[in-house]
């Protein structure tokens, strides 16, 4: 097969962190209080600017509050975990790589009592209908490493007397979330709008923040993980103030992807480009014998970290081992034209591909890198 003859303009498809933004600089990103004390009170208002522009952004309600956490969303979900379970029953859904972490730090690390884990294999949901609203519930909205994602928040009750802490960093700001139903939602700068990584954001609703304030977990809280004061919900943590030291140019950075996301046309369409990228990278798999999605239900097919599998009985045949291989060699090949990079499955996930289709990806590039995948397949699947 030839080499085709146009590339993506941005060949940049990792899932996190992710592409930034069309038209994106350094050079852009305000540089006036870089090396000031993270105290000063002109840096505390840059960080209080970050949220408030980070809630309208993403539509979160009014009477919810944010808080920046060190570590990502891994840092943000462990966060709540750590501060807010065990005072009811437990369920954690694990039908991905985080879920399972989740699933690990509830077992393992926090050693809860009451504990249930729902879980699903690679390309599947869990049985939806075997959540308890009377029970605290830890889930991933958007596997990031499966392509698997919850149709809606529907399978959560409104009437529940659990929390329901929703890890969605890789659907905040590219999919429709439903915060009625939920109580912590969690996610980070480095995912859909294609911020630097390390700094992780959980907004709180009203029955999360009571929790925190009438519930003192049993149990030794990181500095680092600590959403109580020694009255409560550390309230300094909605106003800008910070856990430790984060990087002011990271916060620039992000600050600069809220308001090209604002002047493009806010939240609805950050969604809708998500889906157009999706939309035209499905396209292509329907049309091609070689690969499916990873996902089973197409109701469940993330938009975002769009995961597939290779079914070519040639490369089925071969162990994981020879898999993983096979998808390295596709990987080689298309990095070294600069076609497409980071387009390999998550380490802990089954061989195969993965392309992130958020909003700071350009349909066209989704559009120009499908036949550079078929003939990275066609000349790795000529060796074997």
């Amino acid at each position: 097969m030839d080499k085709p003859s146009v590339k993506p303009k941005r060949p940049w498809f990792s899932a996190g962190p992710t592409a930034k933004r069309p038209g994106w600089s350094s050079e852009g990103l305000p540089q006036t209080l870089l090396g000031r004390g993270i105290r000063a009170p002109e840096v505390v208002e840059r960080f209080a600017h970050g949220i408030r522009l980070t809630k309208a952004v993403l539509e979160v309600p009014e009477d919810w509050v944010l808080a920046y956490l060190p570590g990502s969303d891994t840092g943000a979900v462990e966060a709540a975990m750590w501060s807010m379970l065990g005072q009811r029953p437990v369920q954690v859904m694990a039908f991905e790589n985080f879920g399972k972490q989740w699933a690990v730090d509830a077992k393992d690390h926090l050693k809860l009592d009451d504990l249930e884990l729902l879980e699903a294999p690679w390309g599947e949901l869990p049985d939806l209908s075997r959540v308890d609203p009377d029970k605290d519930l830890v889930f991933p909205w958007n596997g990031t490493t499966s392509g698997v994602r919850v149709p809606s928040a529907d399978f959560i009750s409104k009437d529940r007397t659990g929390l329901a802490i929703c890890d969605a960093t890789s659907a905040a700001f590219a999919m429709a979330i439903d915060y009625s139903r939920l109580d912590v939602v969690t996610f980070s700068f480095q995912k859909a709008l294609g911020g630097e990584a390390g700094i992780g954001v959980a907004a709180l609703s009203p029955r999360a923040v009571e929790r925190l304030d009438t519930y003192a977990p049993p149990r030794p809280v990181p500095k680092v993980l600590r959403l109580r004061d020694a009255r409560g919900f550390d309230r300094a943590l909605a106003t800008g103030s910070m856990i430790n030291t984060f990087s002011l140019w990271t916060l620039e950075d992000w600050i600069d992807a809220l308001e090209w996301a604002q002047g493009v046309g806010g939240l609805s369409e950050l969604i809708r480009r998500t889906d157009a990228n999706a939309g035209a990278l499905q396209a292509w798999v329907g049309r091609t014998d070689w690969i499916e999605s990873l996902a089973v239900d197409p109701a469940t097919r993330s938009t975002t970290s769009v995961c597939l599998k290779i079914v070519d009985p040639r490369v089925t045949a071969l162990d994981e081992a020879g898999r993983q291989a096979f998808v390295k060699r596709m990987k080689g090949l298309l990095e070294a034209e600069g076609a497409a990079f980071d387009v390999e499955s998550h380490r802990n996930a089954p061989a195969g591909l993965r392309l992130w289709c958020g909003c700071t990806v350009e349909t066209e590039d989704v559009v120009a890198v499908t036949p550079w995948l078929d003939w990275a397949f066609g000349v790795a699947v000529a060796e074997l």
